[in-house]
């Protein structure tokens, strides 16, 4: 069936909440269609998965012309308990490139300095 990502098989870290949520984050304008190509999901999951997201508060819409514009509650806690100490906003700074990220990716700088000597774990800008 034409325009339904290909699955994918194994598993992953993140959940398909997230994934949505995160791209919601990157673009709070982003169309149905752009989100499940971009999570390579079908628009029906993220249609499931954005009335998830309202109804438990993460997230809410209004109406802008013929799209919706999102607005992501950031100071929400996670759902698990294991998470629970962990808001919105403390996810979203590991899932979202800020503007300053992107132009660094684009001009393929030398990656910053890491935490711990472990790739991909950042010490600040």
């Amino acid at each position: 069936m034409d325009g339904v990502p290909e699955p994918h098989t194994g598993w992953t870290f993140l959940t398909n909440h997230a994934r949505v949520l995160a791209t919601i984050a990157d673009d709070r304008t982003a169309r149905i269609r752009d989100i499940a190509a971009r999570c390579r999901l079908t628009e029906r999951a993220v249609q499931k998965i954005i009335s998830d997201l309202e109804r438990d508060g993460y997230l809410s819409h209004i109406r802008e012309g013929r799209g919706n514009a999102y607005k992501i509650d950031p100071s929400k806690v996670l759902r698990h308990p294991a998470e629970a100490d962990l808001t919105v906003a403390a996810l979203l700074s590991l899932l979202v490139k800020d503007e300053a990220e992107q132009r660094r990716s684009a001009r393929q700088d030398p990656p910053r300095q890491s935490v711990d000597g472990a790739p991909g774990i950042w010490a600040g800008p």
